[in-house]
């Protein structure tokens, strides 16, 4: 490990110069500050992480608390986790990823230990029991998500009530009448996780201005649980033409299932997702869908906190505009006989 004396001996300058150049605390002569890098450079010197944030109070770690539970689809989680981490990196940060489902405990744990100078939550409830203790805390903090109460919070989030509208509007403009929402796992609701109630309350609310006629039914996703909900939905709709689906696990197995009804997608049956880019195109049928942005999602959380970190940032709430791509999943609403 190359030690600052021998950069400083190696530069010909102090030691102390060295920190100096480091740390910006004093000002160098231009030619100075090109040798000490120069030789910083050449020896391959990284400073000590624990002496650099002793020096300047700061850990350079930002904490992304990822609850990994089983009735989510961790690839996106996981895209935006990506996401957050590059993007602190070309800010000179690294993150702590933890992933358990803790709720305030750990948000005490980061607040009270010191361990990152700033938090970004994700999988955010309308009811949240992290954000009381949040609020009460003086640590930077992003949401990706959307509580019920974004009073004295910074989230970023896809506006999701606009992404359900839009999956409405889509449908009803092809002359789909009755439509139903294959959401999220039961448990999601239960939770009343904001995504999946924000996206809900977007399609009741533009269908009923429209007049269309709607289902929602959580599934668990899988071939399984996907036959059995779209049996419920047929036997109690049987008009039901236009399916909006938030649950990529049950996208693939609905297509399969209309399949072995005979009813052809987009010719008799349209269907509309909500859903990253890459399982859209990659489905049996190339669906019509609204993407996920993760990976803007991820950066513009990064570049909120940092801007907090940095006393420029205040709190605001960024809703992403959706999006909504036709593919071959979605045409006109069959003639009725």
């Amino acid at each position: 490990m190359v030690t600052l004396a021998e950069v400083a001996q190696h530069a010909g300058v102090s030691a102390s110069t060295v920190s100096y150049v480091l740390s910006g605390k004093r000002s160098i002569s231009v030619n100075t500050r090109q040798r000490v890098e120069r030789s910083i450079r050449e020896l391959g010197y990284h400073p000590n992480a624990g002496a650099r944030a002793l020096a300047s109070s700061r850990s350079n770690i930002i904490a992304l608390m990822v609850p990994l539970r089983r009735d989510i689809y961790v690839p996106v989680m996981m895209e935006i986790a990506i996401a957050v981490a590059t993007t602190a990196r070309t800010h000179g940060y690294d993150v702590l990823l933890l992933t358990g489902e803790e709720g305030p405990d750990a948000v005490r744990r980061v607040a009270g230990s010191g361990l990152a100078d700033g938090m970004i939550l994700m999988d955010v409830e309308l009811d949240d029991e992290r954000l009381p203790l949040l609020r009460e805390t003086d640590q930077p903090a992003v949401l990706i998500g959307m509580p019920a109460d974004t009073t004295g919070l910074t989230c970023v989030d896809l506006d999701f009530k606009a992404t359900g509208a839009l999956c409405a509007e889509h449908l009803a403009q092809r002359g789909h009448r009755d439509i139903a929402v294959i959401g999220e796992a039961p448990a999601v609701y239960e939770r009343h996780t904001g995504f999946a109630e924000r996206t809900l309350d977007g399609v009741r609310t533009r269908a009923r201005e429209l007049g269309l006629r709607l289902l929602h039914r959580p599934c668990e996703g899988g071939y399984d649980a996907m036959a059995v909900t779209l049996a419920r939905i047929l036997d109690e709709r049987p008009g039901t033409t236009g399916f909006a689906v938030q649950n990529e696990s049950a996208l693939e197995p609905l297509l399969a299932l209309l399949r072995q009804r005979g009813r052809a997608v987009p010719e008799d049956v349209s269907v509309v997702a909500v859903c990253p880019e890459q399982v859209a195109v990659q489905a049996s049928v190339r669906l019509t869908s609204v993407a996920i942005p993760a990976q803007e999602m991820g950066r513009r959380a990064v570049e909120q906190l940092v801007a907090k970190l940095d006393g420029r940032g205040g709190d605001e709430v960024v809703l992403l505009a959706p999006e909504l791509t036709v593919r071959a999943s979605s045409g006109p609403a069959p003639a009725q006989p």
